[in-house]
Parts: C-alpha cells; sequence; structure tokens
C-alpha cells in the first residue's frame, strides 16, 4: 500500500455556492488541470505527490459530500443538476480545459460531464468504476465474489459486517462512511488494510448520497451518447475489486468508445491511484502524453 497523498503539499482551499450546495475544493500541484470529483477531503488523500508534481489536482465536492445552503429534496438532486453543479463550480474556480477524474461511482459524473460539456474536457479518467451498478452487472459481482475469493477474505467481510450496526447506531449520519470502511474485504488487494483514517473529516450528506448511489448511479446509462464522445478515456480497474462487476463486464461497451484505453492493475481492489500509486501514475501520465489535448 502507498502512503497517502497531499503530506506537506501547498494548496488553496476553500468554499463555493453550487446550486443548493457549499462545496468544498481543494486545489494542489502543478500543471495542467485536473478536476476530481467527488470528495475534496477523501480524495487528496488516494493521489500520489508525485503525480502533483505533474498536474494541478483540482478536487472538487459534489452534493453528497458538500453542505446544503438552502431546502432542497434529494430527488430534486439529478444527474442533469449534479453535473450543472460540476460546470458552475469550473468557472467559478477559473478552469478552462480540463481533464475529468472520477473515482467509483463518481467515475460516471465524469463521464457524464464530457458528455454534457465536452469543449470543457480534454481527458477523461474512470477509476474503479463498472459499466453500471444496476441488477444486472450487481449480480456480476455477486457472482465473481463467490466464485473468485479465498475463505480468509470472505471470513474478513463477515467479521467486518457484524460490527456495522453499532458503528451506524453510534453515528448514524455517517452510515455511508461506516459501510465503506467495513466493506474492506471486498473494497482492497490486502484485505486487512483500515481505512478508517481516509474517512476522518470526510463530510457526508445521507440524503444526497442515498440517492446518488441508490438511484443516480444506478440508473446512468453509459454507452447513452458515447459514439459521439470525441474524448478519449482512461478506465483503471483493480483485479481485487470486489465492489464492482469484472473488468470483464466491460466487454459489451469498448467498441461504443472512439478512444478508451483499460489497464488493469495486478495489486489493487477499489483504489488503485492509492494500493500501486506508482504504477497508476506511470499509466496515466504516458496514456496522457500520448494524447494531447485538441
Amino acid at each position: 500500500m502507498s502512503e497517502h497523498g497531499n503530506a506537506g503539499i501547498p494548496g488553496e482551499r476553500g468554499v463555493i455556492r453550487a446550486g443548493n450546495f457549499e462545496l468544498g475544493y481543494a486545489i494542489e500541484g502543478d500543471g495542467k488541470p485536473a478536476l476530481v470529483i467527488g470528495s475534496a477531503v477523501y480524495y487528496p488523500r488516494t493521489f500520489s505527490d508525485r503525480l502533483r508534481q505533474e498536474l494541478k489536482l483540482v478536487f472538487l465536492d459534489h452534493g453528497g459530500h458538500g453542505r446544503p445552503s438552502g431546502a432542497f429534496e434529494p430527488s430534486d438532486y439529478g444527474l442533469g443538476t449534479v453535473l450543472a453543479d460540476v460546470e458552475a463550480a469550473r468557472r467559478q474556480l477559473g478552469l478552462d480545459e480540463v481533464v475529468v477524474i472520477g473515482h467509483s461511482g463518481n467515475g460516471y459524473l465524469a463521464l457524464e460531464y464530457a458528455k454534457a460539456y465536452p469543449q470543457r474536457v480534454s481527458h477523461v479518467v474512470m477509476i474503479a468504476t463498472g459499466p453500471s451498478l444496476g441488477p444486472a452487472h450487481m449480480r456480476l459481482a455477486e457472482r465473481y465474489w463467490e466464485e473468485a475469493v479465498c475463505p480468509e477474505r470472505k471470513a474478513k467481510l463477515e467479521s467486518d459486517l457484524r460490527q456495522l450496526p453499532a458503528d451506524i447506531q453510534a453515528a448514524p449520519e455517517r452510515r455511508f462512511a461506516a459501510f465503506c470502511i467495513r466493506m474492506g474485504a471486498r473494497s482492497w488487494y490486502d484485505h486487512d488494510y483500515d481505512a478508517t483514517a481516509l474517512w476522518d473529516g470526510v463530510g457526508v450528506n445521507m440524503p444526497v448520497v442515498d440517492h446518488m448511489w441508490g438511484t443516480l448511479f444506478r440508473d446512468v446509462d453509459v454507452a447513452a451518447g458515447l459514439c459521439e464522445l470525441d474524448v478519449p478515456v482512461f478506465l483503471a480497474l483493480g483485479r481485487f475489486d470486489y465492489l464492482v462487476p469484472p473488468y470483464a463486464a466491460w466487454d459489451p461497451y469498448r467498441d461504443r468508445f472512439r478512444d478508451l484505453t483499460v489497464r488493469v492493475f495486478d495489486r489493487s481492489g477499489h483504489t488503485p491511484q492509492l494500493e500501486e500509486s506508482g504504477a497508476f501514475d506511470d499509466e496515466l501520465l504516458r496514456w496522457l502524453a500520448g494524447r494531447p489535448a485538441r
């Protein structure tokens, strides 16, 4: 496991208003701007200091980690609204064309943002994202777990999940973070890895998170509009990622991309940018250099 990123790296932090939320952001590093959608607290810990020497990493909350600035219904926070918030944040931060990066379910936001605002995006990076979170694909993930996993990893998950109800009772407003931590055996190449430190201080807006993960990410159609997307896409996957469908689930979609590069990291689970930061950085930077901006 690599060391957490942003140790001693100077940067800019702040909060901007977008739609119904105050969204935190953190800007670290030098180089071409790369907009990382998700949590401005969690994600800086997962990318290497080396990457900050090559890219200006702009970490941005979405509403699932932002603070509400007014009344809203989670069901009103649809995909178009999320993407409009990202675009508003890009403008307020003074960014021009960006590499857009999304990890896990946030990979859908990166891809859909590029479809909605292609003139603002030079490259798309999706990390540990399955083709969907719909029932058919999640059945593939469950079968992969049942057929490919050693007894020790399964026993670790059972033990951790027995502790989840107590975690939720103690802090119900952070049940998403508790769930992610207790799912470590499905998330990390080292199934004993404790991700608690990664989630320290990460704000979680549970009504929005429930809606995004339960409806928005479940129902997004990655195939829609792919044929028209003239932006190169880098898809990074972990061979030991049991949270999403196995990488072969992407096979029916590959030919719909104009320019898709897939890299599978052999000693990674759900977070290859941290688990194998050296290999991840090498592959990503080589890919970016080989596909200069239009």
